[in-house]
């Protein structure tokens, strides 16, 4: 059975590892390599959204929900971070900034995160995801630091530039899909 207070204490205690990242990995591996206890704990998807499991200077964790089909903008975490997929699946376009315009981005490759996945993203990681399939993607996110206090960048999906990073664009990207998921057309 899966336990938040002792999910979060696994995380905490393996911050103090040399190459933390990884532990972390394995722990997140553990917890979505059974779908069923995880969904028991927090709770079955029902709509997009990024939920905060555990907030600290040193540790970030989220649920956070990916509806049908929606695309997130490329964007950094400036720390590493760990997702683990507990249904559905992610597709990630990884980014790197052109030599001769260090404020613009190329795709650099990608990789698909099925169902029980999980995945260490390095801090200087660039990357937009994708929800390619047609039902709600579950994942858990773990960050080595302050997720919310960090200064992030997102890049222009159009142009590809970098603009800082703005936490209401975000917030109204899940709430517009929140909204076209609810339609009955988008079924």
């Amino acid at each position: 059975m899966f336990d938040l207070e002792q999910f979060v204490a696994d995380c905490r205690g393996a911050l103090a590892q040399e190459r933390s990242s990884i532990a972390i990995r394995d722990i997140v591996a553990r917890a979505v390599s059974d779908p069923a206890a995880l969904i028991a704990c927090i709770g079955e998807p029902s709509r997009a959204e990024i939920r905060r499991l555990h907030h600290s200077p040193e540790l970030t964790v989220l649920n956070v929900i990916w509806a049908p089909k929606m695309t997130i903008f490329p964007h950094d975490h400036t720390m590493w971070a760990v997702i683990g997929i507990y249904g559905g699946r992610e597709d990630n376009v990884f980014w790197r900034r052109l030599p001769d315009n260090p404020h613009r981005v190329e795709a650099a490759g990608a990789k698909s995160l099925c169902n029980q996945d999980a995945v260490v993203l390095g801090a200087d990681a660039i990357h937009s995801v994708t929800n390619p399939i047609a039902k709600l993607t579950g994942a858990i996110h773990v960050y080595g630091g302050d997720f919310f206090g960090a200064g992030r960048s997102e890049w222009d999906p159009e142009s590809l530039l970098e603009r800082p990073c703005d936490p209401q664009r975000i917030v109204q990207i899940f709430d517009e899909e929140n909204r076209r998921f609810a339609s009955p057309a988008s079924r």
